[in-house]
């Protein structure tokens, strides 16, 4: 990169997309990783996940791997999957359940809480107790996991009394993940972000997700605030029988919550329109309920139906490629052929994800040209990608400029 990335940033182009390097460059994926990434809280998994003591999952986060556990006491925390002695991985699984955290390497043995309970031949001056695991961040918000890497995290709180009745009603804490996906994606995170954030492409690539979502801007498409009144009955009628709908976005744009209606007719994301799952996870009793749209920058958006959830996590993995995980979250007592058929349940996200993942590739391979220019967004259908572009410069701006670090 010829250019700082400050430089950048100050000739953006409001209503345009971003230059070639946002996308590209090695040196601001880095900067992403630094500034963003490894600063803001971070969706992981659904707590659901860890159903017991010793439960655990890993995660890796660019340089960083976490594990999150179960603790006897029922607490989950997470912790950098790094053993205090020469730095060895601690837990290689994607999940799994132990009683105690032993290092493969040469044993050290953690309790779940971190603290360390055994080092062979240590000497009689070892103090086990500055050897306990190095902590991460970690909050669970009716059942979703989040995590921190910052040394110092920023508020979550706000985020969390905002989204909490929201979210309620769901009741993740008698989900089970149902079936989950992940897939690599040969673009940049922000491509992937970008076309989440608009219908615009819907009609021409995704016939599956049509049936039951509509592409109408007016729903899509308010990130300014403005709700239409047909859209403003439908939050009304359903704040009426206590479930939480109306549009609400944080101020910085961080994150939005909003119960937004299906298509006519449509119960949930199937084929035949009707709810995948017969015996339903959470309170909300109407068909007609649509779905509860949450995202939260940097790494998730999530659908909350009355019968399901799906919840999406996304992860840098190069200035160029990025892993999006789908996991679809049914009532812990619902059986598989009995209450729900998962093909049903999952056939139309399965099909989108992957007709999202080659617009984003087909995206990536047009900006990789030299002769890429950026171009308009439309004002009537993009309002959400001129939305997270403007959280992505602005936190950059914000987070690169020593004078506003040392005031955060």
């Amino acid at each position: 990169m010829t250019q700082p990335i400050s430089d950048l940033l100050a000739r953006r182009r409001p209503g345009y997309a971003l230059e070639q390097a946002f996308y590209t460059d090695p040196e601001i994926f880095r900067a992403d990783m630094d500034t963003i990434f490894y600063r803001d809280w971070l969706f992981v998994a659904p707590a659901c996940e860890l159903p017991k003591s010793g439960s655990y999952i890993t995660h890796q986060v660019g340089d960083y791997g976490v594990i999150i556990v179960r603790g006897a006491d029922g607490e989950i925390r997470a912790f950098h999957n790094a053993c205090r002695h020469r730095g060895s991985i601690l837990c290689k699984a994607a999940r799994g359940n132990a009683p105690k955290l032993v290092c493969p390497y040469h044993q050290w043995t953690y309790e779940l809480d971190g603290r360390l309970l055994w080092a062979r031949e240590m000497g009689d001056d070892f103090d086990a107790g500055q050897h306990g695991l190095k902590p991460v961040h970690c909050r669970e918000l009716q059942g979703l996991l989040y995590i921190c890497l910052a040394q110092d995290a920023p508020d979550f709180d706000a985020f969390a009394d905002a989204a909490r009745p929201y979210l309620e009603v769901h009741d993740l804490s008698e989900a089970k993940v149902a079936h989950e996906t992940s897939i690599i994606e040969q673009g940049n995170w922000k491509l992937v972000w970008e076309n989440n954030r608009e219908c615009y492409h819907c009609g021409g690539n995704h016939p599956g997700l049509c049936r039951s979502f509509t592409d109408d801007p007016t729903i899509t498409g308010i990130e300014d605030g403005v709700t239409p009144p047909r859209l403003q009955a439908h939050f009304d009628r359903l704040e009426g029988q206590g479930y939480p709908s109306q549009f609400r976005m944080s101020q910085d744009m961080q994150y939005r919550l909003a119960r937004m209606p299906l298509l006519p007719g449509a119960k949930s994301f199937t084929m035949d329109l009707q709810p995948a799952v017969t015996k339903w996870l959470g309170r909300v009793r109407d068909e007609a309920a649509g779905t509860l749209l949450k995202y939260h920058y940097p790494t998730t958006w999530n659908h909350f139906l009355p019968d399901h959830s799906i919840v999406f996590r996304v992860t840098p993995l190069t200035p160029t490629t990025t892993e999006v995980t789908t996991k679809w979250l049914v009532h812990k007592d619902a059986v598989e052929g009995v209450d729900y058929d998962l093909q049903r349940l999952t056939e139309v996200w399965i099909a989108t994800n992957d007709e999202d993942r080659q617009v984003v590739e087909d995206n990536q391979k047009g900006i990789n040209s030299p002769a890429y220019e950026p171009g308009p967004y439309s004002p009537i259908h993009e309002t959400g990608v001129m939305g997270f572009v403007d959280w992505y410069c602005n936190t950059m701006t914000r987070r690169l400029d020593p004078v506003a670090v040392a005031a955060e």
